[in-house]
Parts: structure tokens; C-alpha cells; sequence
């Protein structure tokens, strides 16, 4: 889809997906293929998955959502490097390489939100005015009184 290639967000987290292809999964011992590689995979793929999701979405909240969504993956995935920098599955030299694209990815997401919060794209779509970004009282009457 060429509008989301376009988004650099969505770019550097292909690229960092492919980086735990190439470097970190390959050098898991055998014993972790259904644990520790199972999860680095799942993380690392959900980071463009929930980009590529909000950017679908059209409204600016839900793609905001969406990149809440991929920056926990992200940080669950830093979790998983380091554990497997610790348990000695990766050189120290690789660690910092995939700590640079996981710092890239993150400051990314960090931007793409700022700009979402900014522009409100999809504020004019059929069915965003029925999303109200103002508090409501949540409270029923029958909870004021308690």
C-alpha cells in the first residue's frame, strides 16, 4: 500500500522486524525456539502490524491507539533483548545495533503521535463527531449516592 510505505514509522519498524530476523533469531539456542524466539517474533511483528492498523483506521484516535499499541510491543521486544544480551544468545555489538533501531522506532512513534494529536486527521469523517474528546461524568445516579 503506498500510502502507509510512506510513513517512516512504518519503514524503521520493517527494518527493525528484519534486524531480529537476521541477527537475533538465528542465534537463540535451540531449547528457546518455542519460548524466548516465539515471543521476540510475536513483539517484533506487531510493531508495523498495529501501525499499519491505526494508519487504516482514518481517525486519528484510533491510529493513536494503534501506536500505544505498537510502542508496548516495542518495549515487551527491548525486554526480550535484553534478556537474551544477559543470557549471552547475542554479542554485544548486536545489542547495540538493535538498541539504536529500537530507539529509532520509538522516537518515531513518539513523532507520528505528536503529529496525529496535532493535524486530528479524520476529524470530518462520517462518525467522528460522535467521539467526544471532552470528559464526561461517567457516574450514574445511582453511584452518586453512594
Amino acid at each position: 500500500m503506498e500510502g502507509l510505505n510512506r510513513l517512516q514509522v512504518y519503514q524503521k519498524g520493517k527494518e527493525l522486524v528484519k534486524l531480529i530476523y537476521i541477527i537475533v533469531l538465528p542465534s537463540l539456542p535451540i531449547e528457546e525456539k518455542y519460548n524466548l524466539s516465539s515471543q521476540i517474533r510475536r513483539a517484533a511483528v506487531s510493531i508495523p502490524a498495529n501501525i499499519a492498523e491505526g494508519f487504516g483506521r482514518y481517525y486519528y484516535q484510533e491510529t493513536i491507539r494503534f501506536c500505544y499499541l505498537a510502542r508496548g510491543s516495542l518495549m515487551e521486544l527491548s525486554s526480550h533483548i535484553d534478556l537474551a544480551s544477559e543470557q549471552g544468545y547475542i554479542s554485544d555489538q548486536n545489542k547495540i545495533e538493535i538498541d539504536r533501531s529500537l530507539e529509532d522506532v520509538l522516537r518515531l512513534i513518539h513523532g507520528y503521535i505528536k503529529y496525529l494529536k496535532k493535524s486530528k486527521l479524520g476529524m470530518n469523517e462520517p462518525g467522528a463527531n460522535s467521539i467526544s474528546e471532552l470528559e464526561q461524568d461517567y457516574l450514574s445516579k445511582d453511584l452518586e449516592d453512594l
